[in-house]
Order: structure tokens, then sequence, then C-alpha cells
């Protein structure tokens, strides 16, 4: 991949209008590794016309759901056809670890297109409602769509963004998060090479107080679709108010993992890891809050403190890390603070609870695996959102106990549960109030299922038919089939004053009677 990257406006690569420039940061060693064309306000206003009138003027709208399909497979084949040099760039941009980058990133993405590739192929443009005598119902989708992305999961979120949008008929520009823009970029690129008609997929890398607000605020655009924090998905709401503009909004989380004391401890030791250190915790959806009930509490808590302390922190690039750097420095200074607060409020810190070392590179942003034990749940580090490596494990009673902690939170996002009953497991999924509750697994997302959250979490949902749906506006169109002879709707008489109705030509006027 290159060194040196240019914006993607209107089907061709652009430098920035300013001329500007920033630094690319591979967070393993704390160094730049490339440049990214600065984008502004007038980039986003370029981009947003440039979208508005491949909607407006272009071809893609007009084209068959299958016409569609055919593009969206095409990206599909090339992001795996360049899935190594993809993945490399990924875990330098944004520190996955290459074994992530290489199966979870690059196979989510794929199936991503390869999803929406298939429900726009089935879907059809014109949907009859009704066949009332005389009449004939139906609706149309359309829509010019902005896509905000995080920067924890660059590739795969540009994907969630781009694929429903331009499945649907819609045009596209994607403004990536300034720490991360660079696969996302080629994802936009790559829709070039797929032969995506110019102005559909739009790619504006650049702050989010510049590009983000300029395209959250443009009269040019019907649809914003945002992941993030929930403190910017407010700003997003506020500003998209101004025009009443629709918004899908995936938030913040603080999940909660509910681990039942008849469960199989082993394997749920493994799964509650996996649940909050995946990806170094900087995941949305992680079950950073552990809940475990209190019988086990002891021997579980034992066993996963032992276990963590053997996870290898290391550069992304090295395929022996199973954990990679923080995402930036800044990400870095928030996860010392909070183990920091964790501390100041009472915590114990069972392991963890410090930066890293990495021979070799020292300058990267390397954090332990940290678990908190002595937390209650009113406490800071048990209820805002932390992004990073950290879990606060609390003791239950019952199940009663165990739904009121894990629903105590401003978030809705996902959890989890852990029993080796599976109707016991089920009775208490269905109490908690998020968006996606795993049972005796985590982090199992697909794009064919509606991921989202609840409460503070977010509006609206990605994925499947239900995440399609989201990139469409209905319009009712009322086709009234009589003929030149039809009759009006008697409601009409209701303000319309009847009139005479002409005489047939050729008919006889009526003369005058004769006398007698």
């Amino acid at each position: 991949m290159a060194d040196r990257y240019q914006l993607v406006i209107g089907g061709q690569l652009a430098d920035a209008a300013s001329g500007e420039t920033f630094d690319s940061i591979d967070p393993s060693t704390g160094k730049a590794f490339a440049t990214v064309g600065k984008g502004g306000a007038e980039d986003a206003r370029r981009a947003a016309e440039a979208a508005r009138k491949a909607f407006d003027q272009g071809p893609w709208p007009k084209m068959k759901g299958r016409e569609r399909a055919a593009a969206l497979l095409k990206v599909a084949d090339l992001v795996k056809q360049n899935a190594g040099a993809l993945a490399e760039l990924e875990a330098k941009d944004a520190g996955h670890t290459i074994r992530m980058a290489k199966g979870a990133d690059i196979g989510m993405v794929v199936s991503t297109f390869r999803v929406f590739a298939e429900i726009a192929a089935k879907e059809n443009d014109e949907e009859p409602l009704a066949r009332n005598p005389g009449s004939m119902n139906y609706v149309r989708y359309e829509g010019v769509c902005v896509g905000i992305t995080p920067w924890n999961f660059p590739i795969q979120m540009a994907a969630w963004k781009i694929a429903p949008a331009i499945a649907a008929g819609n045009t596209v520009v994607i403004k990536p998060a300034t720490y991360t823009p660079l696969t996302t970029l080629e994802i936009g690129r790559l829709c070039l090479e797929a032969g995506i008609p110019e102005g559909v997929v739009n790619v504006v890398a650049g702050s989010g107080a510049a590009v983000g607000e300029e395209l959250v605020g443009s009269p040019l655009v019907d649809k914003v679709a945002f992941t993030g924090s929930t403190e910017v998905g407010r700003r997003i709401m506020e500003l998209a108010s101004s025009n009443i503009k629709k918004c899908t909004l995936e938030l913040g989380g603080k999940s909660a993992s509910v681990v039942l004391d008849d469960v199989d401890l082993d394997y749920a030791v493994d799964g509650a890891m996996w649940g909050v250190f995946f990806h170094n915790g900087q995941v949305c959806s992680a079950g950073t809050r552990l809940l475990v009930q209190r019988p086990i509490v002891d021997e579980f808590l034992a066993e996963l403190t032992k276990r963590t302390e053997g996870i290898r922190v290391g550069p992304a690039l090295d395929p022996a890390s199973d954990e990679g750097p923080i995402e930036s420095k800044t990400q870095l200074e928030t996860v010392e603070r909070y183990v920091g607060i964790g501390r100041d409020e009472g915590a114990d810190v069972l392991t963890g609870g410090e930066r890293a070392v990495v021979e070799g590179h020292e300058g990267g942003f390397y954090y332990r695996p940290t678990i908190l034990g002595n937390v209650k749940s009113s406490m800071r580090v048990a209820q805002e959102e932390i992004f990073g490596p950290v879990l606060v494990v609390i003791p239950f009673e019952d199940e009663a106990d165990a739904v009121a902690m894990a629903n105590d939170s401003i978030y809705g996002l996902a959890g989890g549960v852990w029993s080796s009953d599976n109707g016991r497991a089920v009775k208490v999924a269905e109490q908690i109030r998020t968006g996606t509750v795993w049972i005796n697994d985590y982090h199992m997302i697909n794009p064919r299922y509606p991921f989202g959250g609840y409460k503070q979490s977010g509006i609206g949902r990605e994925h499947g038919e239900m995440g399609f749906n989201e990139y469409r506006q209905v319009k009712h169109i009322h086709v009234d089939l009589g003929g030149p002879s039809r009759a009006r709707h008697p409601w009409w008489d209701l303000t319309v004053p009847k009139r005479e109705q002409p005489s047939a030509p050729g008919a006889e006027t009526p003369g005058p009677k004769a006398p007698g």
C-alpha cells in the first residue's frame, strides 16, 4: 500500500483543497508512517455535491437491485484479493493484531458486502401495497447518506456504512475517524476499481469539527449513520435537527456478562476473557462488567486472573501477539486515568493496572490487561465507558439481583449470559435491556442479523433487512387507474361543488312543449 493517501471525491483521488496533510501514527511504534490529505469544510461540500449529483442525475439509483448487487460482489472480491495488504495496513494504522486483521476484519468486510448484495438482488424497486378498485399504491426508496465511522474498527465500519447505503440505491459520503482513515480510503478506491459510478462512494478524511459537522448539517444530505461515542452522537442529533435529518446511531456501551453458578467454569472463564479483552476492550459491545454469582466468584476470579496474566501484549504485526497496542496515546492516557479512578474509589487491581513494556517498541501505546475486584455497581469504573482492557468484577446473589445490576446503566448495547441451562439463561437474557444478548458466547456479530442499542447506546439498527431499510426513505404513490369516464371520488363533494354533467355528443336537446 502507498505511504501517501488522497481523498475520494466524485470518482477521483484528490488532494485536500487546502493542500494540507496530516500524519498517520503506527500505535505499535508511536511513529508516523503515512500522510493523508487533511480534508476540510470545502472538501466536505465538494463530496456532498458529488453525491447529490450522482443520486439526482447518475445511473446508480436507477439500476435494478441485481445490477447493484453485482457491483457489491465485485467490491467483495477485490477486498479478498487485497486481503494481505489491507490487513497489514489495518494493523499499522489501527493497532489490530495481524491475526485479527486477517481473520475478523477482512472476513467481516467481505461478508458485509456479500450479504447486502444478496439483499439488494431480491428487493423490488417498487413494492405494491395494495390494489384497490381503480387505483394502485406502491413505495419507492431514495436518499443521499453520510457515514461517520470510529477509530476502533475502521475497515469493518466502512463496510457497515457503505454496503447497505449503496445496495439500497443511495450515494454516500464517508468521514472516517481522524486517527484511522487509511483502510477506509482504500475501500473507497476499490469501489471505483469495481466500476461503481463516480460520486456514488466518496471518502473525506479530516476532523469532526471541519468535515463531520459540515456533512451532518448539509441540506444536500438526507440521512446520517454514525458509530462512536454517546457524547458525539448527541451533537450529531443536534446538528441533524436543524433540517430534520434522519439518523441512525450506534453509540457507547458498558455491557454486562452474567455468569450463573451452574456454568462450565473452564469454558466461561475463556469466554469472559474473549468478551472483554478482544481488541484491548476497544469495542463498543465489550463485556466490561462481569457479574458472577457469589457461590463461584472466588474460584472464577482466581482462574480468570491467572489466565489473563498469560495474554501476550506485543506489536500488531507480530503473529505471536494476543493483544496489540491501544490505538492512540490519548486513549492510553484515558485508560490509565480510569484505572486510577478505580483505585481511588476502593477497587483492587488484581492484575495489570499499568503500561506494558514491549522490547524494541518502547514508543508504542501498550497497556496490560487489567481486572478490578472489590467493585460496586455505583462506582464510575462500573458505570462509565473506559474503552480499554479493563474488566470490573461484581458478585451477585440471584437472577433478580443480576438483572437489576445488568440494567443499572445508561447504556444498552449488548450483554452475555453464561450457564449450563439454556432455559435459565434465556429467562435472564429476556430481562436485560440491551439490543443484543449472547448466551454462552460473545461478539458474535453477523451482517445478516440486526445490531444496535437500547437507551443511550443508540437509535436504529445495522445489518440485515432491518439495517437495509434504515437506508431507504418511503414514498407512497397513489395512481388512479380510471379511464376518461372516471367518476370523481364521493369525498370531493365535501369541498368541490357538483357540476352538471354535459350532454353526450349528438344527443337531441329538448325543445319547448307544444301548446295543448
